[in-house]
């Protein structure tokens, strides 16, 4: 199978959707709702205010997030999927005991776009079951990261603002 994207897109995409400030916002906002105007400190209190702010021009830019009048930040249909793609890998992580049996959920969700960045950097499925079955101990090749790399890979496609690189940021 052969992806559409560079390793380098590949490896700064998923660089970026493995922040743990922006997942964090991402699921906020996905399990609670809009972020009243003035608030997204007090509901996230454990994110500096200087990651708060890298995470809301990140995810506004990549248009995950938008203000709606009223309501405050609330998340795009981009900004709902990647949530969705966010519990589909943190279900695996769980399932799987990876990288722990007791783990935040966001160091869950970037373990697994670990696990998946090496197998899209080598942009093969199979290569991605063989990886999965290598790296955590009990999981069978059948059973591996097939599906969120296809999530992954639907996502990506789906949301190329996210995916191009931006003009302030060198390609690696």
């Amino acid at each position: 199978m052969t992806t559409l994207f560079t390793t380098t897109e590949v490896r700064s995409t998923v660089q970026l959707l493995a922040s743990r400030s922006l997942i964090r916002l991402v699921t906020e906002i996905d399990d609670n709702g809009a972020i009243p105007p003035r608030r997204s400190a007090a509901t996230l209190p454990d994110l500096s205010t200087h990651q708060l702010r890298h995470a809301t021009e990140t995810a506004r830019a990549r248009g995950l997030v938008r203000t709606a009048p009223g309501t405050g930040l609330e998340l795009t249909d981009a900004g709902s999927e990647l949530a969705d793609l966010y519990d589909e890998v943190a279900r695996w992580s769980r399932r799987h005991a990876s990288p722990s049996p007791v783990c935040e959920f966001s160091n869950r969700v970037r373990y697994v776009l670990d696990l998946l960045t090496l197998s899209l950097a080598t942009e093969s499925a199979e290569s991605c079951a063989r990886l999965s079955a290598a790296c955590v101990p009990g999981v069978e090749a059948e059973e591996g990261l097939s599906r969120p790399y296809a999530l992954l890979l639907q996502w990506m496609a789906a949301n190329p603002q996210v995916t191009a690189l931006p003009e302030s940021e060198p390609a690696a």
